[in-house]
């Protein structure tokens, strides 16, 4: 039986986690699940998964959690704070990491699973799009393992040969091919982005999602954050990442190899089959997704992405072609931008000016260490709430 560590258990990937480890329990064990604010439905699965520990974000919170554990009888440890995601995910009983924490508080608790040694179960974007370098270090150095959630990666991971850890040219491979929905504005008019609101962008056609990254998705930024994540998986440059719009979300991803063969993984847009791949790698469990009725979905649209609808692609091919810190600079400014329009303080089409700008004025520096990436964090988050205050 394989321990598990669930960071960000009550948020959508950590929810569809549960629900499949729920479907296996004769394989996995949950050791330890967090949360940042959401207190009562963490109490909830600390009751239906009795871990051994669980972390909320501060001590008021912890508190309360370890009262109503202890009430209903349940033996779970309480611990709060950065210090508390680090340490489960490193527990000695947790085999596998899920990674679901969303936004760069992700990243300590990710670092602290690649030195441990774990399977790191990746759905936070940030380890990869802020500290890919260090991360990915990390990773080689002792021996973890990392698995993709999203479920675009995973289908390039599914697709691609054993191999490709040794360089996709050597593999064969002459590109990867990167699905995307195109949100829910894909055909809308560029002049009604001005007054999109929060609820229409968080409409995504296809998935079910957090609110920030269906703001992502409407944007287009989180593809282009997935451009960044891939050419770290993968260790390949951005000229062999190629976007391609496809609105019915059936095809997750494909990888063309040098002769002539596109593979694709196809399946219901269901984040529980990423999921139950990676828990179960190399092999395959009940995911509780239904097959997939080709006769129901009886056409494949393809077209390519509209750079002057969606600046924010744009902006993630050049961040990850300068390099350095300048993919920091991109993620801390868009989770700027992204959190000022769900508080209904940034119109939705001055997202990636917000953005662009705070590209212009941060200088880029080689990322040498995790210090010196979380300061330009810190400082690209500065100037883009003083950007977002210029345009309102």
């Amino acid at each position: 039986m394989k321990g598990l560590t669930i960071l960000g258990s009550t948020g959508s990937i950590g929810v569809s986690t549960l629900d499949v480890v729920a479907r296996h329990p004769d394989r996995f064990k949950v050791v330890a699940l967090t949360a940042n604010r959401n207190v009562d439905k963490l109490f909830e699965q600390c009751r239906e998964f009795h871990p051994a520990y669980a972390v909320v974000a501060d001590e008021r919170a912890a508190d309360g959690l370890e009262r109503r554990l202890r009430e209903a009888g349940l033996e779970t440890r309480v611990l709060t704070g950065v210090e508390g995601l680090e340490r489960v995910a490193a527990l000695a009983e947790a085999d596998f990491v899920m990674a679901a924490i969303v936004g760069a508080a992700g990243l300590l608790p990710v670092l602290a699973a690649a030195r441990a040694a774990k399977r790191i179960l990746l759905a936070n974007k940030e380890a990869l799009v802020v500290a890919g370098d260090l991360f990915m270090q990390e990773v080689e150095r002792h021996g973890a393992e990392v698995l993709p959630i999203d479920s675009e990666h995973n289908a390039l991971f599914q697709c691609m040969p054993e191999s490709h850890r040794n360089g996709l040219e050597r593999a064969g491979v002459r590109r990867i091919l990167l699905t995307a929905s195109g949100g829910p504005f894909r055909t809308a008019a560029p002049a009604m982005l001005a007054t999109v609101t929060p609820e229409q962008a968080c409409n995504h056609p296809n998935w079910e999602m957090g609110r920030k990254i269906s703001v992502d998705s409407a944007t287009m930024m989180n593809k282009g954050l997935e451009v960044i994540e891939a050419c770290w998986l993968f260790a390949t440059g951005a000229d062999r990442v190629q976007v391609v719009v496809h609105p019915q979300s059936v095809i997750h991803s494909m990888v063309e190899y040098a002769d002539g063969s596109v593979l694709a993984q196809l399946g219901n847009p269901d984040m529980r089959t990423p999921i139950a791949h990676a828990l179960a790698w190399p092999e395959r469990i009940d995911a509780g997704v239904p097959s997939l009725d080709l006769f129901a979905v009886a056409r494949l649209d393809f077209e390519p992405p509209d750079m002057q609808r969606f600046p924010c692609l744009r902006l993630a091919y050049e961040a990850i072609a300068q390099g350095g810190t300048a993919p920091a600079v991109l993620n801390a400014a868009n989770e700027i931008a992204v959190a000022a329009f769900l508080e209904r303080r940034l119109g939705f089409d001055n997202i990636p000016r917000v953005i662009e700008r705070t590209l212009e004025r941060m200088p880029v520096q080689r990322a040498a260490s995790l210090a010196e990436l979380l300061q330009a964090d810190r400082e690209s988050r500065l100037l883009a709430e003083q950007l977002v205050s210029e345009l309102v």
